[in-house]
């Protein structure tokens, strides 16, 4: 059906004035799908699904590279299918999608809306495609957040309430270390000023900020980092109990360093894999002693990465200033112990 006159002389006079056609407002309250739509969609697409969460920077990639080790599971990672912008949902989020989608004259609607079908759809054939050619029955995505916290969790249950959720937690003080060298090899573009000068001094001169006489950090960056940290922890595990329950999953990234055999052991047990073959296992520790992250440093900045500390457990203890670890207890001191990082805030 044509667009009606008057619509369409709006339209006319709004280009005329301005050049440019009105941006349409993106929709936003796309329905959560129903237990009969996942139905359908298991139908067509059987493989079992799960998705790693964390903050940027906790190890979700090195879990993903050691949890598709297994025979039965794959995984690939940084769809951002609920972590990051544009995210999934956007797929059906133009209004006139919406219209096409729900119009009563499309029959194969049912008198309802298919857009969380189509978005379910497209997943599950990203998806399902390479778990098919590798073989394996069980199938997830690792992308990780620093953005969405609790609500890439909901967004996630809206399309597949179905799934497995993994979230990985990595102690905050050395998340934020490794989130700020991120930003000073990966995303110079985005530095200020006073980061820059920050940047080009610990080049220079790394000592007085390797053994904790100088921070890496603004007092605004500490701040902005370590509460991320706190929002997106507890965010994330927050909604994940309340909506996934037993089907969501929780490891440190400490724990996954110390004893990489026994934590993914626990890890393949929660997909409900059917056998875990001893051989994986000599996998798993040849896996460990890989490093692509210092890898992809040297290639951005190999001035800068030979200075940074790569995976470190603890290493804020040493690089830390006074400033730095006083911010971080106001800001995050009461998670550090939720997470047995910390007895009490005597640190």
């Amino acid at each position: 059906m044509s667009e009606p006159i008057p619509g369409r002389i709006k339209k006319a006079v709004v280009i005329l004035l301005k050049g440019t056609s009105p941006v349409k407002p993106m929709r936003s309250d796309i329905p959560a799908i129903t237990p009969d739509e996942v139905a359908d969609a298991r139908a067509f697409f059987p493989r079992d699904k799960y998705f790693i969460f964390g903050h940027a920077r906790s190890g979700t990639t090195l879990l993903a590279r050691l949890i598709r080790l297994h025979p039965e599971v794959h995984c690939n990672w940084q769809a951002h299918f609920f972590t990051r912008k544009p995210l999934l949902k956007a797929l059906v989020g133009d209004p006139e999608v919406e219209r096409w989608l729900t119009h009563h004259s499309n029959r194969w609607n049912h008198g309802g809306d298919l857009s969380v079908l189509v978005i379910r759809a497209a997943a599950d054939m990203i998806l399902e495609r390479d778990a098919m050619k590798a073989g394996k029955r069980i199938v997830g995505d690792k992308s990780p957040s620093s953005v969405f916290h609790g609500e890439a969790i909901r967004n996630a249950a809206a399309v597949y309430p179905d799934a497995s959720i993994i979230n990985i937690v990595r102690d905050g003080r050395d998340t934020s270390l490794s989130h700020r060298f991120q930003g000073f090899v990966d995303r110079q573009d985005r530095l200020t000023a006073e980061d820059r000068k920050i940047r080009d001094d610990f080049i220079t001169n790394p000592q007085p900020y390797l053994n904790g006489q100088k921070s890496i950090f603004t007092e605004k960056a500490m701040r902005q980092i370590a509460g991320s940290w706190v929002q997106n922890v507890t965010e994330t595990e927050a909604e994940g109990v309340r909506l996934y329950g037993e089907r969501f999953y929780q490891l440190r990234y400490e724990d996954l360093m110390t004893s990489p055999w026994e934590e993914m052991s626990k890890v393949w047990r929660f997909l409900k894999v059917n056998d875990i073959p001893a051989s994986v296992k000599d996998a798993v520790e040849q896996e460990m002693s890989a490093n692509p992250d210092a890898e992809w440093q040297a290639e951005k900045s190999s001035d800068l990465a030979r200075l940074i500390p790569k995976g470190q457990q603890g290493g804020w203890q040493k690089l830390f200033t006074a400033r730095d670890k006083a911010i971080f207890k106001e800001v995050a001191g009461e998670l550090l112990i939720h997470w047995k990082y910390e007895k009490d805030l005597e640190w």
